[in-house]
């Protein structure tokens, strides 16, 4: 870097901040503060205090993202005058400081951005992910064991913490079926994205002959409720089935008859745990499980039939997936509802998901 490449840069970046207030809506979050801080003001504001704990939620949070989107700009400020001043004395010694500064405010603001495309009700939730092995047996099973690492990559990147919730071990290798619970703000809002079938292009380990095999994984998403969203069921639309856990090794899981497996009759929803300490806690979330999916299949739209109600859950084979990751005969990884697609297969596998998650934010924006 030297000091043409650190100027155009820099007036760049003071041109584009210059318009970031109208991207980030500054202003409207702004009014809204104010809003909510007359209402927090208002006479009898804390009678309700379950309403004015979310109102004082609320106020923070805008809080929050406004002043970080003035942390960027005043940060932005700072190292343009630098830059000014670095050129005017002619101190070459400050590039290098320029140009890490200027990449750590890149990804700043791109995290900033980011998060404006998480609109929907419960996208700060944490997330559940459920991966299944499709067609391709014990290929497949290996290729729900290598999402399980992908998906498990990105969320220790993005200091998410990871919780196994279920976990059923391949026939040979890999996992036939595992949930995880990734906790962390904005977490079902990014992985919203994830949900559908993966397909898997590769030279088979598990075939002497080295041909290139094709294997497909479903991986399902959904929020984690809040213990305040009331779902109605009926008890006798259920059905309750204990068994011993079992994992990999036991690495996974508590060696104990405490799993439950706990399935919605009319609609035919089952949801399981087995990594909890005791029966009562792996039934509570199962149970949370089970409404966050009830309240999905409510939202839908044509619920008379039990077709309907599965919604667009497709068979986990070929003409069925939303992206394909090609290590053979070329390396690429394409989604196919957006056409974004990156060469590196092998830093997808390793976490690098948020240029797919952001074309696909920015698609249904």
């Amino acid at each position: 870097m030297n000091w043409n490449s650190t100027n155009w840069k820099s007036k760049v970046w003071k041109k584009l901040s210059s318009k970031w207030g109208l991207h980030f809506d500054i202003a409207r979050l702004k009014v809204e503060i104010e809003e909510l801080e007359n209402k927090a003001a208002e006479p009898g504001f804390w009678d309700d205090m379950e309403n004015s704990q979310k109102i004082l939620q609320k106020t923070k949070g805008l809080k929050t993202k406004v002043e970080r989107y003035e942390k960027i700009v005043s940060d932005l400020d700072d190292l343009i005058t630098l830059n000014e001043l670095g050129m005017e004395e002619q101190d070459e010694a400050v590039i290098p400081e320029i140009g890490e500064e200027l990449e750590r405010l890149t990804g700043v603001y791109e995290k900033l951005r980011l998060e404006t495309l998480l609109t929907r009700p419960y996208d700060k939730n944490n997330a559940i992910l459920t991966m299944h092995a499709g067609a391709g047996g014990t290929e497949a099973q290996d290729w729900v064991q290598m999402l399980y690492r992908m998906y498990t990559r990105w969320a220790e990147e993005h200091e998410f913490t990871v919780k196994t919730l279920d976990y059923l071990d391949g026939d040979e290798a890999g996992i036939k079926s595992v949930t995880i619970n990734i906790i962390g703000e904005n977490a079902y809002g990014y992985l919203r994205s994830e949900k559908g079938v993966h397909r898997l292009v590769r030279i088979s380990p598990f075939d002497a002959s080295g041909r290139r095999h094709t294997s497909f994984a479903s991986v399902d998403v959904m929020p984690e409720l809040d213990d305040d969203i009331e779902i109605d069921i009926n008890p006798a639309d259920l059905r309750i089935d204990t068994y011993r856990s079992s994992g990999a090794g036991g690495q996974h899981v508590n060696k104990t008859d405490s799993a439950v497996r706990i399935t919605h009759i009319p609609t035919g929803v089952v949801t399981a745990c087995q990594t909890e300490r005791s029966q009562f806690q792996n039934k509570d979330t199962a149970m949370k499980m089970l409404k966050a999916k009830l309240l999905e299949l409510k939202e839908r739209e044509q619920k008379e039939k039990i077709e309907d109600l599965k919604g667009i859950q497709m068979d986990i084979a070929w003409g069925s997936q939303i992206r394909s990751y090609v290590f053979c005969p070329y390396t690429l990884v394409k989604d196919h509802r957006t056409n974004f697609e990156m060469g590196d297969v092998n830093a997808v596998m390793d976490g690098d998901l948020d240029k797919f998650i952001d074309a696909y934010l920015a698609s249904q924006k």
